[in-house]
């Protein structure tokens, strides 16, 4: 039975972000797709088994507990973690069959949200809220 995760530590999730967004400049430096792999690789099992390698790796880094430390919310984390697994997959996919409009595209959007979330406003947060809010509003009517 899987334990119940509440939230995550938001130096954790910051890691993740940045490692994202690394990993795209990265990417777009060396032009080739296989950096893309990590940061995907990690999301996907983060989504699967509740085990993201680079989350994992970051704790081992934090000072205080983990409870001292703003909480964010494992859910959300989980929606904003699809979202980028799936630009990253989309990224990917653009470089190995060399559509490189659908590659920058999508790393495009990972790197913006990562970087935009870093400075301190989750697009995937809001793009959540709105769609709670529309089934909320559709289940009244």
């Amino acid at each position: 039975m899987k334990k119940a995760i509440v939230s995550i530590p938001q130096p954790l999730v910051r890691t993740n972000q940045w490692f994202i967004f690394i990993s795209v400049i990265f990417t777009w430096v060396t032009g080739q797709g296989l950096p893309l792999l990590l940061p995907l690789i990690a999301g996907i099992m983060g989504l699967i088994w509740n085990f993201n390698p680079i989350m994992r790796f970051a704790r081992l880094f934090l000072r205080k507990p983990a409870a001292a430390y703003i909480p964010e919310d494992w859910e959300q984390q989980q929606f904003n973690q699809l979202i980028a697994v799936t630009c990253l997959s989309l990224g990917f996919i653009g470089y190995v069959m060399n559509w490189m409009i659908l590659a920058y595209i999508a790393t495009s959007l990972v790197a913006a949200a990562s970087f935009i979330a870093i400075l301190g406003f989750c697009i995937g947060c809001f793009i959540r809220y709105q769609w709670i809010k529309y089934r909320h509003k559709k289940s009244l009517n």
